[in-house]
């Protein structure tokens, strides 16, 4: 037995030494790092940098970059991460949209889709339309070998990586993993808008002639596809894939999203909330410290990263920032309470009065920085970038006036608009598959 988990301990170790060193040389760019350069930042010893890089560049994950001068002895080669390596896929289900972005290792995106999408059309809709939008986009962008990427079952093969590699992105971390045939995901179901029974969640989703659709197998047949990161409006559980009572969507409550995706891919998935998966690729893509990303777009809601790392707390369930009640007997909300920020600021929207919007915004933005002391309020979602400058202004307002009242020196809590613009969820849907492939899950 203290054989055995030895192994697995050194088996573990081996990929977090291998996610440091992918993390340097990802974040080293085009310019590339030396070797020396990855033994001293990462604590390793030169011998075990050598075998990881030698592995990355037999994978084809790293490549030379040329040589650069040292003081005394020969130049040292420079080595340099390979973004088109590997590939992940974002999607973004909103109330009434699909966006959907395939990005490289570097989290670039290399393509990018957006359809209307029905949330309440039911699963069998949903997960086709999910399904169809990476089938074409992925087809299109990748453009692999003839009939590689096609209809379902076009290509057979593992599920788990490209046919005839002996090594490729390692492990695929940071998905989950493909349920095997006839596995059962969590119970629970869903009934579509117009009523009926909920659908077992081992036949969702079916076509009405018969069983399930086979799974896309064709994905594994492009070289380094990580798998499918997919956000949406909570709350759900971002552990084991389910979603909860999705606010004005009810019926989706219990709904094993990522398997049924995972089944009908055969690809990993991860499931997260919209806000949570935005606030991830804020992260990742070097902003620091503690701060809230506030998404106001058909919804509203929160991503925390607090300390570096995004905050999902005990159930997941973090940042149902909408929710919060600020009106006692207000207006009805979609949750079913009353007085909701979320109903009052998209209300004001309603009727036009951004400036209105951005007062009850700012003021939920003032609870926020007061019981949590972030360092900075990030803005995001279609109704911000629709008016960007009145949301800055206007949130920023009430925590500068937040901010008088309570004196001190550090100021106001900085309010800014949020880098990425409409497909922000969706590009860090994408990171819920590459971060923790450079050691940073939670950034």
């Amino acid at each position: 037995m203290r054989g055995a988990a030895g192994g697995a301990n050194l088996l573990a170790l081996r990929s977090h030494n291998t996610a440091l060193v992918l993390d340097l040389l990802r974040t080293a760019g085009a310019g590339g790092i030396s070797r020396l350069e990855l033994a001293e930042r990462t604590g390793l010893t030169p011998q075990a940098v050598s075998k990881i890089t030698a592995r990355l560049r037999e994978d084809g994950l790293a490549a030379e970059a040329g040589r650069r001068a040292s003081t005394g002895g020969k130049p040292r080669t420079v080595l340099r991460l390979v973004p088109e390596a590997g590939h992940a896929l974002g999607v973004h289900l909103d109330r009434d949209e699909l966006r959907a972005v395939l990005v490289d290792l570097d989290g670039a995106v290399v393509g990018e889709r957006r359809a209307a999408l029905d949330l309440g059309a039911g699963a069998e809709a949903v997960v086709e339309g999910v399904a169809r939008a990476a089938r074409e986009l992925v087809a299109d962008t990748l453009r692999p070998s003839e009939g590689a990427v096609g209809a379902p079952g076009d290509a057979p093969g593992p599920t788990g990586g490209a046919p005839g590699r002996t090594g490729g992105v390692p492990g695929r971390t940071g998905g989950a993993p493909v349920p095997s045939e006839g596995a059962s995901p969590s119970p629970g179901g869903i009934a579509g808008r117009s009523g009926g029974a909920p659908q077992s969640p081992d036949d969702t989703p079916h076509g009405p002639d018969g069983p399930p659709p086979p799974p896309d197998r064709a994905f594994a047949a492009v070289p380094g596809f990580l798998g499918l990161g997919v956000a949406l409006p909570g709350p759900l559980d971002h552990v084991r894939g389910v979603l909860h009572r999705v606010t004005g969507f009810p019926e989706w409550d219990g709904f094993p999203l990522r398997d049924a995706l995972a089944r009908r891919l055969g690809v990993p998935v991860v499931v997260d909330k919209d806000t949570n998966a935005a606030a991830l690729g804020l992260a990742v893509g070097g902003e620091g410290g503690s701060f809230a990303y506030l998404h106001l777009g058909t919804g509203l809601g929160a991503g925390l990263v607090i300390g570096g790392g995004v905050h999902r707390g005990a159930r997941t369930g973090a940042g149902e920032f909408g929710h919060q009640v600020i009106q006692l007997d207000g207006p009805s909300c979609t949750c079913g309470a009353r007085g909701c920020i979320e109903a009052l600021c998209l209300g004001a929207v309603a009727r036009g009065d951004l400036a209105e919007a951005a007062r009850v915004l700012g003021a939920g933005a003032a609870n926020l920085a007061g019981l949590l002391d972030i360092d900075l309020v990030l803005l995001g979602g279609r109704t911000v970038a629709a008016a960007p400058e009145a949301f800055v202004h206007g949130v920023g307002a009430v925590l500068d006036a937040r901010a008088r009242r309570e004196g001190g020196q550090d100021g106001a809590v900085p309010v800014r608009l949020a880098p990425g613009g409409t497909r922000g969820v969706a590009e860090g849907a994408a990171q819920l598959l590459l971060a923790p492939l450079f050691g940073r899950g939670d950034a």
